[in-house]
């Protein structure tokens, strides 16, 4: 297929099949050997995690470019545009970039299909391969990979890592890789590598031993938070990592795990950075829809929040800055149906001013899928534009209007002005 316009590519991409009837990596394999194996002509890190993996592969993938090489980023999902998806030295990739490499898949994929005419990639296996193909024929020297959901069963499970990274362990996407916090952490210890360091973030302590047995079987030192490296609050965040140490003076706690994180592989990695230059490229950094600030006075926050671990933080970090500006807090909040709505709900108290609102698209959820409770609580607006108008209207300068609980509602927000 001779794709014309990027439009057509993406018309393409969503009528292909989202899962294969088995989740092995047999396919995506095939295509890669196909290619001449891409993802073997770059260095990778390997991300995963239940929250934080995307903003861990941004703060990492503009500090390994700032240290001077060349640097690829393959995240998911994208905010704004699909090019957000394939990042070359911190830019987006271009149409005409995207296209060359869509074209070298479905050439390999044809290829394939002469001899297996049932021959077919899944919408996340096409974009896998073409984030491989670009960081190949763009030279990059290192690629920051972000799974999709896991680990093990990834698409993005083909590589062999300089490092991996394990940033949270938590409840999401249960009926793929549960339906347990074991199941979960299992999963999710897949991309640990035989004798490649793996980055510990937060770890639950129920499956800490689950990672930890993993990394020994496969002699991969484990480099983890509050062990190897740490992170203290007080006048604003310290982070110490070896010998650097960095006084942030405005971040959320758990985005300073992050960044922690992402300092702990620049040094595995042997790339050398000076704390002024590490702090400069954090505050460089710009992640749409994770702790984004929108504007201070009031101050709009966009999140893309969605399970209860991240709702968790999120709402901490809220009453932490309610209580500095002494304001109120608005909560502008529309969710998936499949998602654990009824706990969920449950972290916010009445200091929180809800408003429940739903976007065009299939898996949203709509006032009667909201828990009888929550729908007796709080009041539900249809149009999320009008809503979001509204509440920044009746905002004063100290107030916060917090919009979350689905990177899909972050995106529509984001096309409204300021």
């Amino acid at each position: 297929m001779n794709f014309r316009t990027q439009a057509d590519l993406l018309t393409y991409l969503y009528h292909l099949p989202r899962l294969h009837p088995k989740s092995d990596l047999s396919y995506i394999k095939r295509v890669l050997a196909q290619l001449g194996h891409p993802e073997r002509q770059v260095k990778t890190v390997h991300v995963t995690g239940t929250n934080g993996k995307g903003s861990t592969s941004y703060y990492l993938s503009r500090l390994i470019q700032k240290a001077g090489p060349k640097t690829g980023l393959f995240v998911s999902p994208y905010v704004q545009v699909f090019n957000e998806r394939i990042q070359i030295a911190g830019e987006n990739i271009s149409e005409a970039r995207l296209l060359q490499a869509a074209r070298l898949v479905q050439q390999a994929i044809d290829q394939l299909a002469l001899t297996a005419t049932d021959f077919v990639l899944t919408t996340f296996e096409f974009e896998v391969a073409m984030a491989f193909v670009t960081f190949s024929l763009t030279h990059c020297e290192y690629a920051v990979i972000e799974v999709g959901i896991g680990g093990t069963h990834d698409k993005t499970n083909v590589i062999i890592p300089e490092c991996s990274v394990i940033t949270t362990v938590a409840m999401d996407h249960e009926d793929l890789i549960g339906p347990t916090l074991a199941d979960i952490a299992r999963e999710k210890s897949g991309v640990i590598k035989a004798g490649k360091p793996v980055v510990l973030g937060k770890i639950p302590p129920a499956v800490r031993t689950i990672i930890l047995k993993r990394a020994m079987q496969l002699a991969a030192p484990v480099y983890e938070l509050a062990q190897v490296f740490q992170v203290t609050t007080g006048a604003g965040l310290q982070i110490q990592v070896g010998e650097q140490i960095l006084k942030l003076p405005w971040y959320p706690l758990v985005e300073g795990y992050d960044i922690a994180m992402a300092v702990q592989v620049l040094q595995i990695l042997k790339l050398q950075l000076t704390p002024a230059e590490i702090i400069a490229s954090i505050k460089e950094t710009v992640i749409l829809g994770r702790y984004q600030i929108r504007t201070q006075q009031p101050l709009v926050i966009l999140d893309g929040g969605h399970n209860l671990q991240a709702i968790s933080h999120l709402l901490t970090f809220v009453r932490s800055e309610q209580q500095h500006r002494q304001g109120k807090a608005r909560v502008l909040i529309g969710m998936m149906k499949d998602k654990d709505l009824a706990e969920i709900f449950q972290l916010f108290d009445d200091s929180e001013q809800l408003t429940l609102t739903a976007i065009d698209y299939p898996r949203a959820a709509r006032r009667t899928d909201f828990p009888q409770f929550v729908q007796d609580k709080y009041p539900f607006v249809q149009d999320y534009r009008r809503a979001y108008v509204r509440l920044k209207a009746q905002s004063k300068p100290n107030d916060i209007l917090l919009v979350t609980g689905s990177f899909y509602l972050v995106s529509e927000i984001l096309q409204i002005g300021d």
